[in-house]
């Protein structure tokens, strides 16, 4: 580890806050989730839809990842903070790498993973706690995963496959539940994963600026960015009405055994699909923002209903396994959703921007009506 005075690190403080490093961390995410977010307003072909969802999956899974360490580990030592820096440095090279890893610029991505896996086995391996052993369980899997990424880079014509492969493995791993045996602080744990959905909420904002360009405000231009920030506005409210602390709660009361499984299904499985789908929102904010007049086209429309849906259903997949509760007026807003894409393509981006708003408001208000409503 390049000499430097790793040893133990010492128990951290249950409460202790979320540090500013991981806050620092957390920029560097901003650009990744940027950058997906234009390979999905900007798609070549069906294919970069695909290439989208691997790449998002397999650098949240590490992300993740550095989550479950920062609550294992301090972050005030040199040497560790030294080394979140080196990582921050393979996520940035991952993020740069995005708009072409699937030719061009794959080894780039393949070799920032690499070093992302490394460096946070190496850390992982200083927690002074019983998560110091279950790394070694768990390395493997993510180090077959940066290798095969690797192996795609030297070969063009089974890029695809590996990079499925990849993504198989690391599923894999949770099917075998490799994550038992790691230890966990829930209130950390469930603030870090609020401060992720804050920042791909922000992207969904910067999309209306984007979109929007240097043009002249209208009213159309005035009421698009107004509709796009109020359904930003709704997405916020269906989270941080209390969920994050509530699900902390639930988790500090699981044993030890399970915390890990609700953290990986709950927090890691349910964010990643609340992430993908606000990436779509952003993506669909953005085009209709930018092209007001008639009829919105199959990209944006779709974009938009796809997005808050995929959105929903991840909040659902949190609530349910984390058991908040209710989800079932959630999940029937997933499908209703997909109903507003034919009506944006006849009628206009506007009036299906408007339509979401109205359902999530609907739902929000009605849910706030029945605060200790169940599953169902």
């Amino acid at each position: 580890m390049g000499g430097l005075p790793l040893h133990p690190a010492a128990p951290v403080d249950p409460a202790a806050p979320v540090s500013t490093l991981e806050l620092f961390l957390d920029l560097v995410f901003v650009f990744t989730v940027t950058q997906i977010t234009t390979l999905a307003t900007h798609p070549h072909g069906p294919a970069d839809y695909l290439h989208a969802v691997l790449i998002l999956l397999l650098v949240w899974w590490m992300y993740s990842g550095y989550i479950w360490l920062t609550s294992n580990i301090g972050t005030d030592s040199a040497a560790h903070r030294l080394l979140m820096f080196g990582g921050m440095g393979g996520f940035l090279l991952m993020a740069l790498s995005i708009p072409h890893a699937f030719a061009g610029t794959g080894t780039a991505f393949a070799l920032g993973y690499l070093a992302v896996t490394l460096i946070h086995a190496g850390l992982f391996k200083r927690a002074p706690n019983s998560s110091a052993q279950a790394i070694r369980s768990m390395f493997g899997f993510n180090l077959a995963a940066a290798l095969l990424l690797l192996l795609a880079a030297l070969a063009p014509t089974w890029t695809l496959a590996l990079w499925l492969l990849a993504v198989g493995v690391l599923l894999l791993s949770g099917v075998l539940q490799r994550e038992n045996n790691f230890q966990l602080r829930p209130a950390h744990f469930a603030e870090r994963h609020g401060l992720i959905l804050i920042i791909a909420l922000g992207e969904s904002v910067v999309a209306i600026g984007v979109g929007a360009a240097s043009a002249v405000v209208s009213w159309r231009l005035a009421l698009g960015a107004l509709l796009g920030l109020a359904l930003s506005a709704a997405l916020w409210w269906s989270y941080f009405n209390g969920d994050s602390e509530h699900a902390a709660e639930l988790m500090a009361h699981a044993s030890v055994q399970r915390r890990p499984q609700l953290a990986l299904r709950g927090f890691g499985y349910g964010h990643v699909l609340m992430i993908a789908g606000i990436i779509g929102i952003a993506a669909g904010i953005k085009l209709v923002v930018g092209h007001l007049g008639g009829p919105a086209d199959a990209l944006s429309a779709w974009s938009l209903a796809g997005g808050l849906s995929v959105y929903l259903l991840g909040d659902v997949l949190f609530r349910w396994v984390v058991g908040i509760g209710r989800v079932a007026g959630r999940l029937a807003l997933a499908g209703l959703c997909l109903f507003t894409a034919p009506l944006g393509q006849l009628s206009g981006g506007l009036v299906q921007l408007a339509a979401l708003v109205a359902l999530l408001a609907a739902l929000l208000t009605l849910e706030g009506r029945r605060p200790d409503a169940g599953l169902v």
